[in-house]
C-alpha cells in the first residue's frame, strides 16, 4: 500500500503480472490447509489473498451461520478481535495530523480523574503497550464475571480509575493492554466529538468504501451478512459464542474479506492515508533503556523466513482472526474464523509458505547464531514420559504437557489453547502439518525428567524450566485461609482448606484448587499468589496474573 506507477506500460505489466500470478497460485495447496474445516456441518473461515493490489484468491470455507445453513464467503461479515486494535490506531494518528491531539498529550488531559500516574503516561504509551495500565478483560475475569455477563463503558472507567498502581512505570516494559487502546477510542470521541464508530465511519470507512465493516458499538445493530461466532462443545458439536458487550477500540471490528483488500489497497497508496501517517502507524516502540520493540501502532513489525511482517491478530469469543502483510512482496493473506478453536495466524503462515516460498531469505548470519536452538549432546532420545509435565514461562503462567494416546499435547493454561506436537528431529517437536517456525526443544534430564523447555517461534527464543514440585510437609495450611479483600476490584477473595486441600473462592462463584509452589506463595487458576506477613502474621498477599501485576489483598 505504498508504492504509485510511474507510467502506464508499467502499470499494465504489473496488472498482467498478478493476473499471471492469479492464475499459477497453487490452490489446492491451499485449500488442504483448510480441509477439515471445508464442508456443511463445522464453522470455518473466510480466506483472502491480496498480491499486488489484487485480490488473487478469496473464498470461504465452512458454515457462516449452522442454523440456516448459509456458507462462509468473500462477502461474510466476521468481528476480528484485536485486529481492530490498527483501526483505532488509524483515528488517533488522523486526529494528530489534524492538529487535535498530540501523541505526546498525557492521560490525566483526558481523564482527571484517574490516579497521579496517569500524568506520566502518553498517548503514545498506549498506542505501543507500554503504559503499564492494567487490562480490564483481566481485571473482569479476576472480578469473578465471565463471558456471558454484561457491563459497560462506565463500568471499565470506574475499574481502570480504582487502580492505585500500575504494572510498571510507563516506558519500561512492554505488555499487551486492552485498557489502553479503551482508553484510545474514548480519547477519541473526546477529541472529535463523536462516538469512534462515527468518526471511523466518516474518516476511513467511507473514504475507502469499505461498506461493510463498523466499530460495533451496539450488540442490538442488524449486520448484513453476519458469520455467527462458535466454539466446539464435548459432544462433537459447536455452540453458539457471540457478545452483548458493546465496547470498542481494543476491538470491535466487524468487516469481510473484500472490505479488508480496500484497507490493505490503502497501505501502499490512498488519497485518505498518507505516507506520514503509515510512518506512524509502524513506527516500532523505543522503551526507556533504548531498546526497540516489535510492536507500533495497532500493528505488530516482525520477519518470517528473513521477509518483512506487518500484522495483527485477534481473538474474542467464538471468532478468531489475522492479517498478515508481507509488505516487501506487496503480498496479503487475511484469515477470518468463525470458531473458537481457529489458529488463523499459524494457518496464515501455512498459507505464506505456499505463496513466497521462492522469496524466503536466509536470515542474518549473527541473528541466527543467537536462535538456533542446539540439541543436546546425547545420543538418547528422550521418552514422552520424560517430556510431559508442567512448564512455567513465568510465575503463574504455565504451560502444560501431557501424554495422551501416544502423542503430546500441549496445553497453554493462560488462555486454554491446546494443540498436539510430534517428533521432527532429535528431541525437537513441532505442531503436524505446521512448518511456520515454532518448534518445542527439551534437554536437562534428571531424575528421569526433563528439566528444560526451549520454544522458537519466528526468531524468538523462550528459554523455560519445569515447575517446581515444593515439600509442603509441616507447613501449617491454616494460617493462609481467611478472607482477603482488594479495594481495586472491590471483591473478597476466599483461602479456604477442604480435606488437606487448598482453595481459591472469588466471589460467589466455586472454590478452585491452589498448589503452594514455595513458602508463602501459591499458584491459583487466577494467577500467583504471594502472601504479605506482619510481624510473623499473614496481613494480605498480592496477585500477579498475566496482564495484572502486584494486585493487592488485605486479610479481614
Amino acid at each position: 500500500m505504498k508504492k504509485s506507477y510511474l507510467n502506464l506500460s508499467l502499470f499494465f505489466l504489473v496488472i498482467f503480472a498478478s493476473c499471471l500470478k492469479g492464475q499459477t497460485i497453487d490452490k489446492s495447496a491451499i485449500d488442504k490447509i483448510f480441509t477439515k474445516w471445508d464442508n456443511t456441518t463445522s464453522p470455518g473461515c473466510g480466506l483472502g489473498i491480496i498480491e499486488n493490489g489484487v485480490l488473487t484468491y478469496a473464498r470461504g470455507y465452512g458454515m457462516a451461520n449452522l442454523e440456516y445453513d448459509i456458507p462462509n464467503s468473500a462477502t461474510s461479515v466476521f468481528r476480528i478481535g484485536s485486529t481492530s486494535k490498527q483501526f483505532t490506531a488509524a483515528c488517533i494518528v488522523l486526529l494528530n495530523e489534524q492538529g487535535k491531539l498530540s501523541l505526546d498529550h498525557t492521560l490525566d488531559i483526558y481523564f482527571p480523574d484517574f490516579p497521579d500516574y496517569a500524568k506520566k503516561i502518553t498517548i503514545q504509551h498506549l498506542l505501543n503497550h507500554t503504559s503499564g495500565i492494567r487490562d480490564y478483560l483481566q481485571l473482569s475475569y479476576l472480578k469473578g464475571l465471565g463471558d456471558d455477563d454484561f457491563y459497560t463503558d462506565d463500568h471499565i472507567m470506574e475499574w481502570l480509575i480504582s487502580q492505585t498502581d500500575l504494572n510498571f512505570v510507563p516506558g519500561d516494559e512492554y505488555l499487551y493492554s486492552n485498557s489502553g487502546y479503551w482508553l484510545l477510542g474514548q480519547i477519541v470521541e473526546k477529541t472529535s466529538g463523536m462516538n469512534m464508530a462515527d468518526y471511523a465511519m466518516k474518516e476511513i470507512f467511507v473514504p475507502l468504501e469499505m461498506n461493510n465493516t463498523h466499530f460495533h458499538n451496539d450488540h442490538t445493530q442488524i449486520v448484513k451478512n453476519r458469520a455467527s461466532g462458535y466454539t466446539p462443545n464435548s459432544k462433537d458439536g459447536y455452540n453458539i459464542s457471540m457478545t452483548t458487550l458493546d465496547m470498542i477500540g481494543d476491538g470491535g471490528i466487524f468487516t469481510s474479506i473484500n472490505d479488508i483488500k480496500k484497507w490493505d489497497d490503502a497501505f501502499y497508496e490512498s488519497k485518505t492515508l498518507s505516507k506520514a501517517f503509515w510512518k506512524i502507524m509502524t513506527k516500532q516502540a523505543i522503551l526507556n533503556d533504548g531498546k526497540e520493540i516489535s510492536y507500533a501502532a495497532g500493528l505488530g513489525i516482525d520477519t518470517y523466513k528473513g521477509l518483512k511482517t506487518v500484522s495483527h491478530g485477534g481473538a474474542f469469543v467464538g471468532f478468531r482472526a489475522e492479517l498478515m502483510r508481507f509488505p516487501d512482496q506487496k503480498t496479503s493473506i487475511a484469515i477470518f474464523a468463525n470458531r473458537a478453536d481457529a489458529n488463523p495466524t499459524r494457518m496464515a503462515y501455512q498459507v505464506a509458505d505456499i505463496l513466497l516460498k521462492d522469496q524466503f531469505k536466509e536470515e542474518n548470519t549473527e541473528v541466527k547464531k543467537e536462535i538456533i536452538i542446539e540439541e543436546p549432546k546425547v545420543e538418547t532420545q528422550f521418552s514422552m514420559d520424560q517430556i510431559a509435565g508442567e512448564y512455567e514461562l513465568e510465575p503463574g503462567v504455565v504451560l502444560n504437557i501431557s501424554l495422551k494416546n501416544d502423542s503430546l499435547k500441549v496445553l497453554q493454561t493462560w488462555n486454554q489453547s491446546t494443540y498436539n506436537i510430534v517428533k521432527t528431529s532429535g528431541n525437537t517437536y513441532k505442531i503436524p502439518g505446521d512448518d511456520s517456525a515454532l518448534s518445542f526443544t527439551f534437554s536437562d534430564l534428571e531424575k528421569d525428567k526433563i528439566q528444560t523447555l526451549t520454544v522458537l517461534q519466528n526468531g524468538n527464543k523462550t528459554v523455560t524450566k519445569r515447575k517446581k514440585i515444593f515439600d509442603s510437609s509441616g507447613i501449617d495450611f491454616q494460617v493462609y485461609t481467611g478472607t482477603y479483600y482488594s479495594e481495586e476490584l472491590d471483591i473478597n477473595y476466599k483461602i479456604l482448606l477442604e480435606e488437606k486441600t487448598i482453595k481459591l473462592q472469588v466471589g460467589n462463584n466455586p472454590a478452585m484448587k491452589c498448589t503452594i509452589t514455595e513458602l508463602d506463595q501459591f499458584s491459583s487458576p487466577f494467577g500467583m499468589i504471594r502472601f504479605q506477613k506482619d510481624n510473623g502474621n499473614i496481613s494480605g498477599f498480592e496477585l500477579d496474573s498475566g496482564r495484572v501485576k502486584n494486585l493487592k489483598f488485605k486479610k479481614t
